[in-house]
C-alpha cells in the first residue's frame, strides 16, 4: 500500500456522476446496486445508507414503473450518495426521474423505441446534465444479433453497443460511460478489451451474475483483475448474490489488492500452521469484525510466529510477531511492545485504533497546512 501501482490506467474520457468523477485520472469508482422493492422507500432508504457506509461511491436503483419512479424522487431526498436509475422500455420512466434529481441514467437507447423518445431521453440528459450508462449484457443481446452469431460472444457485444453508441453519436452526445457484461470471465474480458481500443468514454466494469458469495467473489476478482491490469474500468460493480454491502466490500478489496485504491485496513495474515503461538484464524476474524468502521487506510500484518513475522510486522504500519512466552507488536517497522495471549484482540484493537487517531491527525494537518 506504501508504493504507487505499476497499472498505468487507458485513458479516457471523465464525466461526473453527480458529484463523483468518473474516468479520466479520478480513482477507479466502486458501487452497488440495491435490490430491496423500490416502492418500499423506507427499506431501500436504509440499504442504500448501508451501501454507502459501507464505502459506495455509487449507488444503482432499478425503477422498472411509474411508481417506483415516483419513490425514487422520496428516496433521492432522503440520501446523499449519487443515484443510478435502472430503466428499460418505458422511456417516460426515465424523464420523470431526470425531473426527480437522478445523477445517472442506464438506459439502453436502442430500446426505448421510435427516434423521438429516444431525442426526448437524451435531450433531458443534456439540458440537466446527467450522463447516460449504455448497458450491454449477454443474457439480453437484441434477437438480430443472436441470430447473426449464434450465441453471446465478444463480438456480439461490442455491436451491440456500439449500436447504442451510434445513436448518441447522431444527437452529439457524448456524456456516458458503457459497460459490456456476460456471467463467463473470458467473454466479458474480450469484449471490455474490444471496445476500450475503440472509444474513449470511460468504463464500468463487472461479471454479471457471478454467483453466490464466494464463487462470485472469485470469479469477479479473476476476470476484473485481468481488465484493472490492463488499465481497463473506471467505475466497478462486484455482482454477487448476497448482501450489496459484501459487493463494496469485494470490490475495495481488490482494488486495494492491486494499489488502485486504498480504504480501512488492509491486513496481512499467515494462514497459520503448528508453528504459530496464538490463534492467528480465530484473531482474524475477530479483528475484522471489530474494525470494520474504519475507513482510514493501515497495513496491519498478523503473523503468528517468527519466520515471517519480523519482515512482514517492519513492512506494516503495525504488526503482530508470534513469540513466546509473549507476542512482539510492531509500531513503523519497529517493535514496540510485548502482548499476552490472555489479552491479544483487545489489545490488538485499541492499539491499531491509538495508529489510525494518529493517522488521521497527520492528514489533517497536511490538508489544513496545504489550505492555509
Amino acid at each position: 500500500m506504501k508504493q504507487e501501482s505499476p497499472i498505468k490506467r487507458r485513458v479516457s474520457r471523465q464525466i461526473m456522476v453527480g458529484n463523483v468523477p468518473v474516468g479520466g485520472d479520478a480513482p477507479i469508482a466502486v458501487q452497488s446496486m440495491t435490490n430491496t422493492n423500490t416502492c418500499d422507500v423506507e427499506a431501500t432508504v436504509n440499504q442504500i445508507r448501508a451501501i454507502q457506509d459501507a464505502g459506495a461511491d455509487i449507488v444503482r436503483v432499478s425503477v422498472p414503473t411509474m411508481e417506483a419512479a415516483d419513490a425514487f424522487g422520496q428516496i433521492r431526498s432522503q440520501v446523499s450518495v449519487p443515484l443510478v436509475a435502472d430503466i428499460h422500455f418505458d422511456y417516460r420512466i426515465a424523464l420523470r426521474v431526470a425531473e426527480l434529481g437522478v445523477d445517472c441514467l442506464r438506459i439502453n437507447p436502442g430500446n426505448i423505441g421510435r427516434e423521438d423518445r429516444v431525442s426526448a431521453v437524451i435531450s433531458a440528459a443534456r439540458d440537466k446534465n446527467i450522463p447516460i450508462r449504455i448497458g450491454v449484457n449477454a443474457g439480453s443481446l437484441e434477437k438480430d444479433l443472436q441470430k447473426k452469431y449464434g450465441e453471446p460472444t465478444p463480438d456480439a457485444l461490442v455491436e451491440s453497443a456500439m449500436r447504442h453508441i451510434d445513436i448518441l453519436d447522431r444527437h452529439d452526445f457524448q456524456n456516458y460511460k458503457v459497460s459490456l457484461k456476460a456471467s463467463e470471465v473470458f467473454m466479458t474480458v474480450a469484449a471490455y478489451r474490444k471496445i476500450a481500443s475503440q472509444i474513449d468514454q470511460p468504463l464500468h466494469l463487472g461479471i454479471t451474475e457471478a454467483g453466490g458469495f464466494r464463487s462470485g467473489t472469485v470469479k469477479s476478482a479473476i476476470g476484473l483483475g485481468m481488465l484493472l491490469m490492463d488499465g481497463i474500468g473506471d467505475t466497478i460493480r462486484v455482482s454477487l448474490a448476497a448482501d450489496p454491502v459484501q459487493e463494496i466490500k469485494v470490490g475495495y478489496d481488490i482494488l486495494k489488492s492491486l494499489r488502485l485504491r486504498s480504504r480501512g485496513i488492509n491486513f496481512i495474515a499467515c494462514p497459520s500452521c503448528s508453528r504459530q503461538n496464538f490463534d492467528v484464524i480465530q484473531t482474524m476474524n475477530d479483528l475484522e469484525a471489530r474494525l470494520e468502521d474504519v475507513n482510514t487506510a493501515l497495513d496491519v500484518a498478523i503473523i503468528g510466529c517468527v519466520v515471517n513475522g519480523p519482515g512482514e510486522a517492519k513492512e506494516a504500519d503495525v504488526g503482530l510477531t508470534g513469540g513466546s512466552p509473549k507476542n512482539l507488536f510492531y509500531v513503523g517497522g519497529s517493535p514496540n511492545q510485548k502482548l499476552d495471549n490472555a489479552t491479544l484482540t483487545d489489545d490488538l484493537e485499541r492499539l491499531i485504533r491509538e495508529q489510525v487517531a494518529r493517522k488521521q491527525e497527520q492528514e489533517e494537518s497536511i490538508i489544513a497546512r496545504s489550505e492555509g
